[in-house]
């Protein structure tokens, strides 16, 4: 890869991943715009180390907190909020975890999903329910508030965020805001959320690549870890300074944008 194929996709990725304007749908028009080929798996691997180093970090002492807490308590009916938080994120990876097994048994995404019309659809059809969950739901409660219920709902939200073009973070935060949760408080959960999600995929893919060995390019890895993990740093910290402040509207309006952009290519065959 030449260096703007690098710093561009590592910086999608970073950005992307806790953004809620997917993923798929912006790693697409680079393919579109400059004709590159895939980037390879050990560079997605690279990418995915590095949003989950920046996720762990920003969040290193609610982790500490939730890991201690989650020990002391195990299942006791009055446990601590922070193992409560603890389980809510252990149980809400379960759909996904469960969902995204099924597909990668059967190839579902690679060969039903990963289309420029259906990740066109996606994008605008959440943007709507987004836009919907923004203006008619009040937000008034915490990620510490989490019940089952909201678990299992949130849990296969983020499940749907298989589908190219809908964004785990923007489905999990939808789900959030749905439920009540303040604009932080979803925020704060999805970003929770990702961590095992990250490491399930990345581990998957890893086990991939260990199957189709590749030339290894250290020089371009460690360049996309650096780069996807700085930016997706930057972004966890200003969304969450920010998204009280300006709402998800400025998102939705993005996602029907970008939408319509993949809905050119589709039509003009560019």
């Amino acid at each position: 890869m030449d260096w703007l194929q690098i710093i561009l996709l590592a910086l999608i990725q970073g950005l992307t991943e806790f953004l809620p304007i997917s993923s798929s749908a912006h790693l697409i028009l680079p393919a579109q715009l400059f004709g590159w080929s895939d980037q390879g798996l050990a560079f997605d691997v690279a990418l995915h180390v590095g949003t989950l180093t920046s996720v762990i970090i920003y969040f290193r002492r609610e982790l500490i907190a939730m890991t201690g807490a989650f020990f002391r308590s195990g299942f006791s009916k009055s446990m601590e909020k922070d193992a409560k938080l603890a389980w809510a994120v252990i149980w809400g990876t379960v759909p996904v975890g469960l969902l995204g097994l099924a597909f990668s048994v059967f190839n579902v995404v690679d060969n039903y999903l990963r289309s420029i019309s259906v990740i066109a659809a996606t994008t605008i059809i959440f943007a709507l329910l987004l836009w919907w969950v923004e203006k008619n739901v009040k937000h008034s409660r915490d990620e510490y508030s989490i019940g089952w219920k909201d678990i299992l709902i949130v849990g296969c939200a983020q499940a749907l965020a298989l589908i190219p073009g809908t964004s785990r973070s923007g489905a999990t935060m939808m789900a959030g805001l749905w439920l009540g949760l303040t604009r932080t408080a979803a925020a704060r959960f999805s970003f929770l959320l990702s961590i095992p999600v990250i490491i399930l995929s990345g581990g998957l893919t890893s086990l991939k690549l260990l199957q189709q060995p590749e030339p290894v390019h250290w020089g371009e890895l460690m360049a996309g870890f650096g780069i996807a993990a700085i930016s997706a740093f930057a972004c966890i910290h200003f969304f969450l300074k920010l998204i009280d402040r300006i709402g998800m509207m400025p998102f939705v309006w993005y996602r029907l944008f970008l939408g319509a952009i993949l809905l050119v290519i589709i039509f003009t065959g560019q």
